[in-house]
């Protein structure tokens, strides 16, 4: 239950009396705020102003359908923050006025680390599920840069053009409050971010306020690295918070603690973590710091927009006249460590002006990498491929087969497919998703990559791309833990190596997880089992096993699938996964079911159901003769559905 004064507070500024809301509910006197408010009110705590709707009651859970007007203006300002090398990584920002932007001090964590960077928006899906062409704009730390690492904040000025002379002010701002009222304990927020640096998402409305602190906000709803620095809004796109870190769960000696309750250590991975809610910074306490600051002139006048009464979000501000002054740096007030380092004007102490901006296909150090570019090249060729070619592939399917009695006792049939397998297994390219994966093996019939546990589609250039930040963010971090390898010893380091990969995962995921095989190749490379998969649900799967929930539909989360301690069921993909799994266990016998963390024996059942519910189609046949031609083997799964029945499993689990 939330303090008596905050509710009244919120239910003064949603404007109805206490006798309206009783006339629209029908309700008691003791009224509960069912779903939508995890809170009761009792009126004799309030007078005759008390404020209640039917939606913050709870009875109804529709809003208007301005709602979603509201939220698409609204998510207009947000943007994906990008800074370049030498330490490479995405956040989230948005705009609080017509040239600052608001993000968090662990994106931007100084004027020279933001001369780097840039805030791209329109990075999103339009209405034909298609990408927008971003808009890139220069972020200018020489004009105004402010950092706070206590409230983890930083505020910065935007090039009011970007490099194609397309006006900053056509994405509009989001206006801030200072006043408390706008969010208590119990209602849900929405969080529009860039998760992992990918398009711009939205996490709606079931996302609940746990906790209301000093300074910050916690709740309950799916966030990833990259949705740092996004704002968090209540059902009137009132911005509450900005968004800044998860908060795990603990014991009572301050330990944290792994989802099956136990003590978490680093080598367990950040998938094993419990997590209790995200957490981000009061918006009232930014704003209040940001007020405490002793500016004149430019500087002030800079920052008065941020507090003045504006448009409504998504409308055009008026575009502020340039002014100049010297440079200023400020002294932080007693208790609240801020650096502040302003300028407006020329200065031959300032910065040195932002890098020209690069194209939207990504950054400089993304876009110039051999990889990178020969990966593009093979989607360019990809795109004259027939896509299928069934006569042609029947006769190879005949040819690879030869010699295979599928009428023969079935641990024979297990044994012989295995050999051929591993004979013609003659190619064993190294584990490369973004050469060998997302140009020709895994796409669809559309042309378009379909998340293998969410079925969410993407462009190959943008799986390709989003690949190369990671690893260059990857390459960063690894560099930063070798340096402190002395400090922690080889056995912490390598805990911290896994713990990274869990932290920063690739779009591609193993069905059969690393951990199970400990990353050897040719398991690890192998693209049988080799799926395109976006980060977020990559990370959410871990290494758990697949399982059959009974009630999956009552707890998806983004559509990834159903996690709970004992295992993972996607939400899409059955078919293709069971195949790929079954392939495996014939290629790769004895490297699968170490209880109770793996796959068992006894959901043998559950993947020949899948395989039997999901029949193969152009897609796997499409797969499997594209990874013929790379690594010499097939799929037997996908070439002959009606071998799953008749090979015997049993020698290729671990325990067998």
């Amino acid at each position: 239950m939330d303090d008596p004064g905050r509710v009244q507070k919120r239910l003064a500024r949603l404007g109805a009396d206490w006798s309206l809301a009783m006339a629209v509910e029908g309700t008691p006197a003791k009224p509960s705020t069912g779903r939508s408010l995890d809170v009761e009110l009792e009126p004799a705590s309030f007078d005759a102003d008390v404020l209640g709707l039917e939606r913050l009651m709870g009875r109804n859970d529709l809003v208007d359908v301005g709602f979603l007007e509201r939220g698409y203006l609204a998510g207009r300002a947000v943007g994906r923050i990008a800074v370049g090398p030498p330490e490479a990584h995405y956040g989230t920002g948005f705009m609080v006025s017509p040239r600052l932007l608001l993000t968090n001090n662990h994106v931007l964590r100084s004027a020279e680390e933001a001369v780097r960077g840039h805030v791209e928006f329109n990075f999103q899906s339009g209405l034909d599920g298609r990408s927008l062409q971003p808009v890139a704009f220069a972020l200018r730390p020489e004009l105004f840069f402010v950092t706070s690492r206590e409230l983890d904040f930083s505020v910065v000025a935007v090039a009011d053009q970007s490099e194609e002379a397309i006006a900053l002010s056509g994405f509009g701002w989001l206006r801030m409050i200072e006043q408390e009222g706008k969010a208590i304990k119990g209602e849900l927020v929405n969080i529009i971010q860039h998760p992992n640096g990918e398009p711009k998402q939205l996490a709606l409305r079931e996302n609940r306020i746990v906790d209301v602190l000093e300074r910050y906000l916690q709740y309950e709803t799916d966030t990833a690295p990259g949705s740092s620095g996004s704002p968090v809004f209540n059902d009137q796109w009132e911005v509450v918070a900005l968004h800044h870190s998860g908060v795990p769960l603990k014991d009572d000696q301050g330990n944290y603690l792994a989802i099956d309750g136990t003590v978490w250590t680093r080598d367990m991975g950040e998938q094993r973590l419990a997590w209790k809610a995200n957490e981000g910074v009061r918006i009232s306490r930014v704003l209040q710091a940001l007020r405490d600051q002793a500016l004149t002139g430019a500087p002030d006048a800079l920052r008065a927009q941020i507090f003045a009464v504006g448009p409504a979000p998504g409308s055009v501000p008026v575009e502020q006249s340039g002014a100049t002054a010297a440079p200023v740096t400020l002294a932080a007030p007693p208790g609240l460590p801020i650096t502040l380092s302003i300028t407006i004007g020329p200065s031959t102490t300032a910065p040195p002006q932002p890098v020209v901006q690069p194209p939207p296909a990504g950054p400089p150090a993304i876009q110039d990498a051999p990889d990178v570019n020969a990966a593009l090249r093979n989607v360019e060729a990809a795109r004259d491929l027939p896509y299928y070619d069934g006569p042609a592939d029947e006769a190879a399917r005949e040819a690879y087969y030869q010699g295979i009695d599928a009428n023969g006792a079935p641990e024979a049939l297990y044994t012989a497919l295995h050999e051929l397998l591993d004979a013609t297994h003659t190619q064993r390219p190294a584990y490369s998703p973004s050469r060998l994966v997302y140009p020709w093996v895994d796409l669809h019939e559309d042309r378009l990559i379909h998340s293998i546990y969410s079925d969410q589609t993407f462009s190959p250039e943008e799986l390709i791309r989003a690949d190369a930040g990671i690893e260059l963010a990857r390459t960063e971090r690894l560099q930063e833990l070798v340096l402190r390898e002395s400090a922690v010893g080889p056995n912490t380091l390598e805990a911290e190596f896994d713990a990274l990969e869990a932290t920063l995962p690739y779009n591609c995921e193993h069905v059969v997880p690393q951990s199970w095989f400990q990353k050897k190749e040719p398991m690890r490379g192998d693209l049988h089992h080799l799926f395109a998969c976006e980060s977020g649900c990559n990370s959410f799967r871990g290494n758990f096993p697949y399982i059959d929930f009974p009630d999956s539909d009552e707890a998806i989360r983004e559509q990834c699938g159903h996690r709970e301690s004992d295992g993972f069921e996607p939400g899409a993909g059955k078919g293709p996964i069971a195949r790929a799994t079954l392939y495996f266990l014939v290629r790769y016998p004895g490297f699968v079911g170490d209880p109770p963390q793996e796959l068992t024996a006894a959901r043998l059942d559950m993947l020949l159901d899948w395989h039997r519910s999901n029949p193969v189609g152009d897609y796997e046949r499409h797969r499997n003769a594209a990874i013929a031609a790379l690594q010499g083997n097939r799929n037997p799964l996908v070439d002959h559905e009606t071998w799953a029945e008749l090979i015997d499993f049993s020698t290729a689990w671990v325990s067998a």
